[in-house]
């Protein structure tokens, strides 16, 4: 078994939010407690959505591309996932938080990313690498 990274995050509403993971980003439930909590196969990672109240308070902190919202987190997919989750991102009529944005071209880290928020207001960046390997290359 590879490494998978868990996170729990509250959901706010489970339902609206389970609902905005499952319609714009394509991904499967897993285990779950009703009414408490559902697992979400967030690209073989497992995110768990925990029904709250509560939202995460974000600042903005300075990057090559501007100010980025943090705390935020994400995923990096090859280009026809990601493609495809801007096109139901945009059927949906959702509002990007900064829109999709092509960073350090002509580099080997070029990408295409993007930040959107989920019903709950966490903060996702989605990522496309032009050359993905060179991130953490095999040994």
């Amino acid at each position: 078994m590879s490494a998978i990274v868990h996170l729990a995050i509250p959901a706010g509403d489970l339902a609206v939010t389970v609902k905005f993971y499952t319609d714009i980003f394509g991904c499967t439930l897993g285990n779950r407690e009703e009414g408490r909590w559902v697992d979400v196969n967030f690209w073989g990672n497992e995110l768990t959505l925990h029904q709250s109240e509560e939202q995460l308070p974000n600042v903005r902190h300075d990057v090559e591309m501007g100010a980025v919202l943090v705390p935020h987190f994400g995923v990096h997919l090859c280009q026809d996932d990601f493609d495809a989750v801007k096109a139901r991102i945009a059927a949906a009529g959702l509002d990007y938080i900064d829109k999709p944005y092509r960073r350090f071209e002509d580099d080997k880290y070029e990408q295409e990313t993007f930040f959107i928020a989920d019903p709950n207001n966490n903060v996702l960046e989605i990522k496309a690498m032009k050359n993905p390997e060179v991130l953490f290359p095999v040994i």
